[in-house]
């Protein structure tokens, strides 16, 4: 009789956990897709036809997590949104091929907030070089199309990127500089009038770019921040 009851009890605490295990997984799931559908709204993120983006609240059980208001873990995912000029210059829309944000230590002040603190963010964006190479013959107006390609050099917070092709009827050979400050990115290139525009990445406030790099397949930023408001930008009034 006595291991029956132990049997009994056996099969409730693993029926019990599962049921706990399953509710867990269902509460976290919604809360993903509504704080994915805020930072949507909020940022403008995957606000193209083929964009992505997954904001995933790591770690279990999610629900105890959730009675103390207090994560250790989430991240952001978004993929291939379009950031525009400052000034709105034709043609100077940019897609970003992915942002990556990983917070660490997440508190809110209700689970009903829409806002949150992070202790810590870290993360990258990339720029592909197609997509530099389009927006840069877009703005330049006359000529062939460019080429935006990889070169030595990046030193901080400005990458150094080759570029080629032909403007006003010139060929051109010369190497530009595409700069990373604050939440604000900058394209120079010699010969090449209006590459000095400016594109505004829509960033959580405390979040900022960190250094730049041009790799194999593209321009690599790195992003930080302490002490990030979630659900308000830096550029908010």
């Amino acid at each position: 009789m006595r291991r029956r009851w132990v049997k009994v009890l056996l099969i409730t605490a693993v029926v019990l956990a599962a049921l706990f295990t399953a509710a867990d997984r269902a509460a976290v799931h919604y809360a993903d897709k509504e704080i994915t559908q805020l930072a949507k709204e909020k940022y403008g993120y995957a606000n193209t036809t083929d964009g992505h983006m997954d904001v995933s609240i790591e770690g279990f059980p999610f629900l105890t997590q959730a009675a103390a208001q207090s994560f250790d873990h989430v991240t952001l995912t978004a993929e291939r949104f379009t950031i525009d000029t400052t000034n709105n210059a034709q043609g100077g829309y940019l897609d970003v091929d992915r942002l990556h944000l990983d917070l660490r230590g997440v508190t809110v002040t209700s689970l009903t907030a829409r806002s949150a603190e992070a202790n810590l963010a870290t993360g990258t964006l990339t720029l592909s070089y197609k997509e530099l190479s389009g927006v840069l013959s877009r703005l330049s107006g006359n000529g062939g199309p460019l080429r935006v390609s990889r070169a030595p050099g990046s030193n901080g917070q400005a990458a150094r990127v080759k570029v080629s092709g032909t403007v006003d009827g010139t060929a051109l050979s010369t190497t530009g500089t595409l700069l990373a400050q604050g939440t604000e990115l900058s394209l120079t290139v010699p010969g090449v009038e209006s590459a000095g525009n400016v594109w505004r990445v829509g960033l959580p406030q405390g979040v900022g770019f960190e250094a730049a790099r041009a790799t194999a397949d593209g321009v690599e930023i790195s992003l930080v921040g302490h002490q990030v408001t979630l659900g308000s930008s830096r550029f908010d009034g």
